[in-house]
């Protein structure tokens, strides 16, 4: 029997996230194969008049050939990709897994070969600038289990989040990015936090549903050498197979000059991966009503209600502010009250306490306006 919430999921993304159109192509990329997606993702591609194409990956296949990776056969590889997503119009990303430790003991040089290739030739050179993409995961017992959900219950959540009506949400983050364009100095507070940095003159850029399933969050960057004061994370943040906890950054003029973990030389080690991995690339805000507490699966995380996150390595060239990397990872902090609280000040006024916004023309973003 078909599960009438995939077939709109389905609709959603082609008709919404990627707005698809007749004639073109789009690559259907599946790490696990999750077959009733799948296959009305390739039905309402056709009802459009698209070319579907698809490729099925795994994670543990992809583990194996990173343990042996050598630059120049990834080099291929990444030629080989890029010539694919060349042709295409669109892409859709349909992430699952059943270990999100899978790569827990590739070694960190063997990353990087996957970094400075795949993902820089084809994700950042070509996916991201010059095509429709939208990346999302999907629900199964693994994922329900780092919720600390059933799979059942599990499920449930996910099609709230991932079928929630992100055209209301797009409306009603117009005047957060109206602020954001037009804000200098940001200041942060919380338990063990106290950062400030510039935001102007980098665009904020709204995340509704086009790019990301689930979705919600405004982003924009820091000035690179803006930056400065402490930070301290207070949600686990998987990253290169390995669950980063009690993250806690010292900023001094936009770069990381102390940093420390549950594993202070593994993550010393990623922030040594370049000269940009240690400054910001991303500063964002989420806002989505059904995402209350982390999973460890940054895409879920990052659009927590009240949270926001700061990122080092990458910036997007939508929000540009010259920061190059390799990395480019989303560490998240929540504000909410049973989180310690916080607040989020733009130019000396209070934006957002305890994760709720406290001006009126940004309320329509606090959860029960969104639901």
């Amino acid at each position: 029997m078909k599960d009438p919430r995939i077939e709109k999921l389905a609709k959603n993304l082609i008709h919404y996230s990627l707005r698809l159109q007749k004639g073109e192509k789009v690559l259907i990329e599946n790490f696990g194969l999750q077959r009733e997606l799948v296959i009305a993702l390739v039905r309402e591609a056709y009802a459009v008049g698209a070319y579907p194409f698809v490729s099925l990956k795994d994670h543990q296949v992809d583990r194996a050939l990173l343990l042996g990776a050598q630059e120049e056969q990834f080099s291929m590889m990444a030629e080989f990709e890029a010539n694919v997503m060349k042709e295409m119009d669109a892409y859709i990303g349909l992430r699952a897994g059943d270990n999100i430790n899978e790569f827990a003991d590739v070694p960190a040089d063997k990353m990087k070969i996957h970094g400075k290739t795949i993902m820089q030739k084809v994700h950042r050179d070509i996916r991201v600038p010059k095509t429709k993409w939208v990346v999302l995961r999907y629900p199964n017992p693994s994922m329900a289990q780092l919720a600390k959900m059933s799979t059942e219950a599990f499920e449930d959540f996910y099609f709230n989040v991932c079928n929630l009506d992100y055209g209301k949400m797009d409306k009603a983050m117009d005047a957060l990015v109206e602020l954001m364009d037009k804000t200098d100095q940001v200041r942060i507070t919380g338990p063990g936090t106290d950062l400030t940095f510039s935001i102007k003159d980098i665009p904020a850029v709204k995340c509704s549903g086009q790019m990301n399933i689930p979705d919600g969050e405004v982003y924009t960057a820091p000035v690179r050498d803006s930056v400065n004061g402490t930070i301290s994370f207070n949600t686990p943040s998987p990253y290169q197979g390995f669950t980063f906890e009690n993250v806690k950054l010292t900023f001094k003029d936009g770069k990381i000059v102390e940093a420390t973990a549950n594993d202070t030389e593994r993550i010393n080690q990623i922030f040594d991966t370049d000269e940009g991995a240690r400054y910001i690339g991303e500063f964002a805000i989420g806002v989505n009503p059904y995402i209350q507490h982390p999973m460890q699966d940054i895409l879920f995380d990052e659009k927590i209600d009240g949270s926001f996150h700061f990122t080092p390595g990458q910036c997007y060239d939508e929000a540009y502010n010259g920061n190059h990397s390799n990395i480019h990872w989303d560490m998240v902090m929540i504000q909410r009250p049973e989180y310690g609280g916080g607040e989020i000040y733009f130019d000396g006024v209070l934006i957002r306490k305890d994760g709720r916004f406290v001006l009126p023309e940004l309320q329509p973003l606090n959860p029960e306006n969104l639901k």
